[in-house]
């Protein structure tokens, strides 16, 4: 328990820049075993460990972290894999940062446990030594719906079925995970991770239903008939307007449109040419994940330049600094303190520059942030061939919703009984961004688990 003061934290190894910019795969290396043991032996097991309260999911992270340190890894895989139904996912793309690792007691002076990175390689080398997820089979009757493969939908799948309830499971795109499939580049979670998850699934009873856009294809109402339960996953995909003059022009375009279209190129399908970005000067307003996404894409995508517009500095940055540093190291130019005012088209009608205006950081609000105030005549343009707006989502609130009694806030999101997860119609349930607006994956997962858990203790009472 006293390691730490002679064994320092360290990173996963990362590939070289000159050689990752070129291609979408991962840039971190997975922990090996003696470098897991050894950053998990750096654990202090505190009496009452912040790690684990930060958590979303509550994982049991000195637990499977001592577990690691003991090199028995057994025992760590089914303790990461009870709480998380995908922990060599979340130990990709949670923001440590800012949760189990933020709030780590080493953190202040000794650098925290690299704890996503140890998450990872519990899976990995579980699954490299023949371990694998535990399910019963389909043991009882009752049969539940989902609606939506993304992370909510995937974490409800694998709650349900854990309780051998049988799932059908619909999803409008050509391939399941949502957000995890379409949305995160390679670089950052490749695609044959979220498969191998999903293909678990699938071998332990879920239909699974492509290509199937509910309201369209097929009626909720007939789904409704057809099983005990439903549960809502459909997450928050309408990108939000900056209410920008030229924001409409044809070469400004929504960051999951870029991303969806590239990882369609990455698959070798169809997608619309016109987000090739080879020699073109791209700037990305916004300063979230996606954001980092979209910028570190077009470095792969051979764009000429590639340049991060946000208003604030990087200390406010609402992505995790990982990500900002790795774009960072992949050559992405940042210009900060810079509030977009006006996208400037030329007599074509095409985007051509972001007219922006210096901020500064002034009092604090309410909530202990910052205001940002606007430079007066501080103005000046940012060239740009293409312009991608990264600025959140919102909620696509689908016509099924009203006509079936399930009612939404003001801003779209699905209202819940966030005890139960019920929304106001019995027996169907949600969670994810379609309830919290856009928000993390590890939120989402704990959504699904927790409606999975009371679906599942009100059709087996």
């Amino acid at each position: 328990m006293r390691e730490f003061l002679t064994t320092e934290r360290i990173e996963p190894s990362k590939r070289l820049v000159i050689e990752r910019t070129k291609d979408f795969g991962e840039i971190y290396e997975v922990f090996n075993v003696a470098e897991a043991a050894t950053q998990s032996d750096r654990c202090i097991q505190c009496g009452d460990p912040f790690c684990l309260n930060k958590c979303p999911l509550h994982n049991y992270i000195p637990q499977w972290l001592k577990s690691i340190s003991e090199k028995d890894l057994e025992l760590a895989f089914k303790l990461s894999n009870e709480p998380s139904p995908f922990p060599e996912v979340m130990g990709r793309v949670c923001p440590h940062d800012k949760l189990c690792e933020g709030d780590c007691t080493l953190n202040d002076g000794h650098g925290a446990i690299t704890i996503g990175s140890v998450e990872t390689h519990i899976t990995e080398e579980g699954f490299r030594q023949g371990l694998r997820p535990e399910f019963p089979g389909i043991t009882t009757d009752k049969k539940v719906a989902i609606i939506g493969s993304g992370p909510a939908g995937l974490s409800a799948a694998t709650y349900l079925l854990r309780s051998g309830i049988a799932v059908t499971m619909y999803e409008r795109s050509d391939r399941a995970g949502g957000l995890l499939t379409y949305g995160i580049p390679n670089f950052k979670l490749d695609k044959k991770i979220v498969e191998r998850r999903i293909d678990f699934l699938v071998d332990a009873g879920l239909n699974l239903v492509l290509n199937c856009t509910v309201g369209k294809d097929i009626a909720f109402e007939e789904i409704a008939d057809s099983h005990d339960a439903i549960f809502i996953g459909i997450g928050a995909t309408k990108a939000k307007k900056a209410s920008l003059s030229g924001e409409n022009a044809p070469n400004v375009y929504a960051a999951m449109d870029y991303l969806t279209n590239i990882q369609r190129k990455n698959f070798k399908l169809s997608y619309e040419k016109k987000f090739d970005f080879k020699d073109l000067n791209v700037v990305v307003i916004g300063g979230g994940d996606t954001a980092m996404d979209c910028l570190r894409t077009a470095k792969r995508e051979g764009a000429r330049s590639v340049t991060c517009l946000y208003r604030r500095d990087a200390h406010n940055m609402p992505g995790s600094q990982k990500e900002y540093k790795n774009a960072m190291e992949e050559g992405v130019d940042f210009t900060f303190f810079a509030a977009p005012k006006e996208i400037i088209l030329n007599e074509a009608g095409k985007a051509v520059s972001v007219q922006i205006i210096k901020t500064t950081l002034g009092a604090k609000d309410e909530s202990g942030r910052q205001k940002m105030e606007e430079v007066k005549g501080s103005d000046s343009r940012v060239n740009a061939d293409v312009i991608i707006m990264s600025l959140g989502f919102d909620n696509d609130v689908p016509s099924f919703l009203a006509e079936n009694g399930i009612e939404t806030n003001k801003w779209g999101g699905i209202i819940i009984n966030e005890e139960t997860h019920e929304t106001t119609t019995s027996g169907i349930y949600a969670g994810g961004d379609c309830f919290r607006g856009a928000d993390l994956v590890v939120t989402a997962a704990y959504d699904g688990r927790e409606a999975a858990r009371n679906i599942a203790n009100s059709l087996l009472k």
